[in-house]
Parts: C-alpha cells; structure tokens; sequence
C-alpha cells in the first residue's frame, strides 16, 4: 500500500479533527501511524511534536481496540513521540499501555515509576519484561509487585537491583523455591545476601536447593552453617541471660561440680542457655555448635555429643525433649532416636567428638 500524500493527509485532519465519527477518526490516526511508521528516524524534534499532538487528538474517545493496535504499532520506535507514549503508558486497559510499558525506549524512568506505584499487577509485569530496568524501577517491583511480578524482575538479566531490592528479593525468596533459585544462579547478589537467603529459608527451599544441584550441597551447607555462628555469636554477645549462663557453668567447672546431675537439673528447669554452656564446656566444644545442635534438626548430633561423655539415656531425653520443644519437632521421635542412642557405642562417639572439636577448631571460635 502506497503511503498517503502529506498535503492530501493534512486536508483529511482538518476534518477529522473536527469530526465526532469515532471510526473516522480511527481510520485517519491509522493513516498518520502508517506515515510516522514508515518515515520513522527522518523527523526533526518539531515534525515529532507536532505528530505528538495530532495523534493525542485523534486517540481522543477511540475504543480500545484501536488504541491498542495504534501502541503496539509505536512502542518499538525509537522516535515515537514521548507524550502519546506517555498517555498509552499510563492507560489503565493493559492491552493498550502493555506494549509501551514493555518496549519503548522512550518512556523515561520517572513515568515507569509512576506506572510501578499506581497501576495494576498486569502493567507492573509488562514494565519487568523491559530490555533493562534501573534499580529505582525494580525497587518498586519487586516491593509492590506480586509473586508474578517479582519472579519476572528476578528473571530479568537486565534488571539491576539496589541494596534495598536485593534485600527484599532474598526475603521474598525464603519460602519460594523458584524464585530462590533464580536469586542464587544471578551473578549480581552478593554473597552476604546468598547467605541470608538459606538462614532464612524454609527448610523446604534448602532442601529442594540442595537436589536440585548436589554439587552446591557443601558449599550451601557451609555457608549457613557460617551465617548461623555469626548470628548466634551476635546474639550470645547481647544476651544478658547466657552470659550469666556461661558465668554459672564455668564456676561450677573450676570447683569440680559440673557434671550430669547439673546438666540434668538444668535441663529439668527448662534453663536453655544453662544447658548450652554446660553441654559445650564439657564436650569441649564451641557454644555455637551446642547451640545449632538444639535450634536446628540436629538429633543425631546431640546423641553423639551425650554418648562421647557417658551422658545416660535418662539426662539423653530431657536434652531432647527439650530440643523438641525449641523446634516444636515430635515426641515421637524419641523411639527411633532411643534405637540409635543404645545402637551408637561410647568410643565411636567420642571419635566423632574429636572429628567435631577439629572441624571447629579449622573454622575458628564461634
């Protein structure tokens, strides 16, 4: 189809301008997007404005379809006239405001935001889907953005994310396995954020995380296992309680009288930390391994530690009841662990003491 001529299209807009027929007025803005479109890198800056304005009248009461059409036809043009980029952008049918949101080079990042700020999920997707996205557009999408939404701006190798949207991302990710996944295979997260994502991950994610790539397992393994002795030595260090608990347990050390009854007794009351320090200092360990031992689903760990100190299986189960009670884990679990308990013999479990205290000792005080 031959383009329209330029003085014939002018005569055309003086009527159409002026017409209320709103299928006219579609097919003469059909008429000036086929010239823009096909002359499109050729106009000045004042041929565009003035584009900018015809079409703003001509797109005035047309029904949606037409719009929609019309947007899709601009937003990849890198001359398209920014203020009818604007008003397709900001258009509440997503079918019309999709496209420009998506492609257009020519919507600036202020009116992405506004778009981001206001505007439905549908739109918000649209803007994840663009070639880049500065990190003042991906903080608002993925804060005010649905799983959808924030999932595509994970996906996105051209999103850049600020300290803030790194931030959110990792805690959104704790209890999604794909958006998880995605966090960690980015190159741009930085290592201290990979870290809180699997401390704070539920143990469904971490566990999926780990099948899911086996050769990561060790590497996923240590890292938590170091954030969780940073954030525990953080905690001890503010912790009025445990410092009173490490006083206690350390007296009664020098004096000869810290042994099972103690432990026992403590364990009875309910004293956490007395527990903690007591266990820790008579195995020789790290507070920080006990600890990890009771908070996270280590049963097998507290067995080895009471087998390698001749910890009876009476004192065994007040530890791990009260280990249950932490993590909120069965009682019933008790009658397998009771088969393993009498099954693991006292030197294999003091062999596996010293493997501890050397591990430990290679990863330095905690």
């Amino acid at each position: 189809m031959n383009a329209p001529s330029q003085s014939g299209l002018i005569d055309q807009l003086e009527d159409a301008l002026g017409d209320k027929d709103l299928a006219r007025r579609a097919e003469i803005l059909r008429k000036v997007t086929d010239l823009f479109v096909l002359r499109s890198g050729t106009f000045s800056e004042n041929q565009i404005a003035l584009f900018d304005v015809v079409m703003a009248r001509l797109l005035e009461n047309i029904e949606s379809a037409a719009r929609a059409q019309f947007g899709s036809r601009i937003a990849r043009l890198p001359d398209a006239p920014r203020g009818i980029v604007r008003l397709l952008a900001s258009d509440q049918a997503i079918e019309v405001a999709g496209p420009v949101l998506t492609h257009s080079e020519r919507l600036g990042d202020d009116a992405l935001i506004d778009s981001a700020r206001t505007q439905s999920q549908d739109h918000l997707l649209a803007i994840s889907g663009r070639r880049t996205l500065v990190e003042r557009v991906t903080d608002v999408l993925v804060d005010r953005g649905n799983r959808a939404v924030v999932s595509a701006t994970a996906h996105n190798a051209g999103a850049r994310f600020s300290d803030f949207g790194v931030s959110t991302l990792v805690r959104r990710a704790r209890d999604d396995l794909d958006l998880a996944l995605c966090v960690w295979s980015r190159p741009d997260i930085p290592r201290q954020n990979l870290i809180k994502l699997f401390v704070d991950a539920s143990e469904t994610v971490k566990n999926e995380l780990i099948a899911a790539d086996p050769r990561r397992a060790e590497l996923i393994k240590t890292m938590v296992a170091h954030a969780t002795d940073e954030i525990q030595t953080k905690a001890r260090a503010g912790s009025n309680e445990f410092a009173q608990a490490t006083r206690l347990v350390r007296e009664l050390n020098a004096v000869g009288k810290l042994n099972e009854e103690r432990l026992l007794a403590f364990a009875d009351q309910g004293h956490f930390d007395n527990v903690v320090a007591a266990l820790a200092l008579m195995c020789d360990l790290p507070f920080g391994v006990v600890e990890r031992a009771f908070v996270q689903n280590q049963t097998e760990q507290i067995v080895v530690l009471a087998r390698a100190i001749d910890i009876s299986w009476a004192t065994t189960t007040k530890l791990l009841l009260l280990h249950a009670g932490v993590n909120g884990s069965s009682r019933a679990q008790l009658d397998v662990t009771f088969a393993n308990f009498f099954r693991l013999q006292p030197a294999t479990a003091r062999t596996a003491l010293k493997f501890y205290r050397m591990r430990e000792k290679g990863n330095g005080p905690n």
